[in-house]
Formats: C-alpha cells, sequence, structure tokens
C-alpha cells in the first residue's frame, strides 16, 4: 500500500541564509513597507492629501475636496520544485537542501524586483503585478499624472548623462510627493561602471562610493543595487533589457506579505517516488505589490 507523507510548509527562520541572501540581493524585500495579508487581495486606502486656507477671525471654514482612493494588493506565487537523488543528500559532504534553497532565494530576490520595478508590460500571464515602469508609462487623469512623464530614455544606451540624471530625480523633487527622508535610488549595477565618469559642473563626481559600510549615494540620495532592474517584456530572474535606475519612496513600496519564503521536501520513500528513489523539494513565497501613486517615483532608463 502506498504511503502518502502530509509533510508541512517549514517558513524559513529570518536570521537564515535564505533570507540573508533574499536581502542582500532583494532592495524591494529589504526596503519596501510590508503589509501583512490574510487573504489574497488586500485594499490600502490612499490619501490624496489635504488643503489648509487662511481663515480670518471669524470667518468660515473651507471644506477640503481632495478625493481619497485605494490601491489593490493581489497575491501571486512565486515558487520552484527541485528533484534531489537520495544518494546526493546522504552521500555529499554539501548540504544540498540548504545550498539549492539558496540558489532559490536568490533567484527569487531578482524575479520579484524585475516584477515590481521593471516589467514594461500589463499584468497579465507571467507578469504578476503592475510593476513601477508600467505605472510611470501609463496616464492617470484621476490621479493628474500623463504618460511617461517620470520616464527619462538615456539618448545614449548604458551611459546616462549628467543632465539625464540630474532630470530624473529632479522629476521626483519637483512634485508634491516629494519627501528627502524616504527616497532613495534603486540601480541595477551596471551604472556603477558608467557613474564613475560622470562629473558636475565643479568636476566633482555624482557618484559616491560608500567605505567601510556606509551606503553609495548619488546627489546625496542613497542607493540600492538590484540584479532585477532591467527592463523586459515578462517577469523573470534573468533580465536582458536595458538598466534602469528608479527614485522611489520607501514608504510608497507596499510589499504585501502573505506568506514565506517557505519550502517542504516531499520524502522519496513514499507512494508516488518509491520507484525513483527522488525527494521533492518545493520552495515559494506569496506576495503582493502596488507602488502608492506615480509621482512619487521616477526612472531613468540607461
Amino acid at each position: 500500500m502506498a504511503r502518502n507523507t502530509l509533510e508541512a510548509w517549514i517558513p524559513e527562520e529570518w536570521d537564515s541564509k535564505v533570507i540573508q541572501r533574499i536581502n542582500q540581493v532583494s532592495a524591494v524585500e529589504s526596503l519596501a513597507a510590508r503589509t501583512p495579508m490574510s487573504t489574497d487581495t488586500r485594499h490600502v486606502p490612499r490619501s490624496a492629501g489635504m488643503g489648509v486656507d487662511v481663515v480670518d477671525k471669524g470667518g468660515t471654514y473651507g471644506e477640503d475636496a481632495s478625493s481619497n482612493d485605494e490601491v489593490v494588493l493581489s497575491v501571486k506565487k512565486f515558487g520552484k520544485v527541485v528533484r534531489l537523488a537520495e544518494e546526493d543528500v546522504d552521500d555529499s559532504v554539501a548540504n544540498v537542501i540548504a545550498t539549492k534553497m539558496t540558489d532559490w532565494g536568490t533567484s527569487y530576490a531578482k524575479i520579484l524586483d524585475n516584477s515590481c520595478l521593471a516589467v514594461t508590460a500589463a499584468a497579465g500571464t507571467g507578469i504578476p503585478f503592475t510593476s513601477l515602469y508600467y505605472l510611470l508609462s501609463q496616464t492617470d487623469s484621476n490621479l493628474g499624472y500623463t504618460a511617461s512623464s517620470n520616464i527619462t530614455v538615456a539618448a545614449t544606451a548604458g551611459n546616462a548623462t549628467y543632465l539625464e540624471y540630474s532630470t530624473a530625480l529632479g522629476n521626483v523633487e519637483a512634485g508634491d510627493y516629494f519627501d528627502p527622508s524616504t527616497t532613495v535610488a534603486i540601480a541595477h549595477p551596471a551604472f556603477r561602471k558608467y557613474l564613475r565618469g560622470v562629473l558636475d559642473t565643479t568636476n566633482e563626481p555624482i557618484f559616491v562610493q560608500g567605505l567601510a559600510g556606509t551606503p553609495d549615494t548619488i546627489f546625496g540620495v542613497q542607493i540600492h543595487w538590484s540584479l532585477g532592474a532591467r527592463t523586459s517584456a515578462t517577469a523573470t530572474s534573468a533580465p536582458t533589457g536595458r538598466p534602469i535606475m528608479a527614485f522611489v519612496r520607501t514608504d510608497m513600496m507596499l510589499l504585501g506579505v502573505r506568506s514565506g519564503p517557505e519550502s517542504v521536501v516531499i520524502d522519496g520513500r513514499d507512494g508516488l517516488s518509491a520507484l525513483t528513489d527522488e525527494s521533492i523539494l518545493k520552495m515559494r513565497a506569496r506576495r503582493g505589490w502596488a507602488y502608492g501613486h506615480p509621482a512619487a517615483a521616477s526612472i531613468l532608463v540607461g
């Protein structure tokens, strides 16, 4: 009679190597405002701000007419399965399962950042979320935003100029949603090479490489590097499009957390796998994503 095991999903501890690797590689996981989710969708209120008037003595207070709305976080699952021969698990000096889980964590970090920041098409098959790039490429008349007004494309691919970097950051600084205390840059490491040669009008580099644990900066804004920050038509852990640098507010990056990263090992001695001596390692994380307001971000396509 076949034996069916009922192994449970085991969440990763927050000090595990997998989580540490994810936070090293994923800017979204390490920076975004985490929103716990107990269902597949969550509605997050979005304030349109509030005006203020000068009120004369004995005068009437004006009523604010700002229209509040909401953003919706919808959970999508990121996962993968790997088959492991029992001989490899039993005989190897290296911890095969731990190694595979760390490898998965690296790929998950890249596909999550790519999905949230750099996919160029609308959400659909193979595209879990409305990425920041797609959000900024669309007109939203309700929010007073015009398509691509906050996207700056370098005239020379891979070699943006001082003016183009300045314009990209200036698009955020000129808006009503600029907050220097929460603004960061998320960029693909390909920018490092070109940034080292860009000087301001006093021949000082705009890129300051951090030392002894201090962050890298551009125009005084902290830079966080992400291997997923390349454009792509669909979500992928190995994007090949043009690198992007996104200027964002961390409190506007909404990351819905439903579960994971977590894993389960399906024993190779169960009824389904008994003839192959193979165990199955499944890994997954369930996440939602939305960016709060298009005027609070800008992108430079390098």
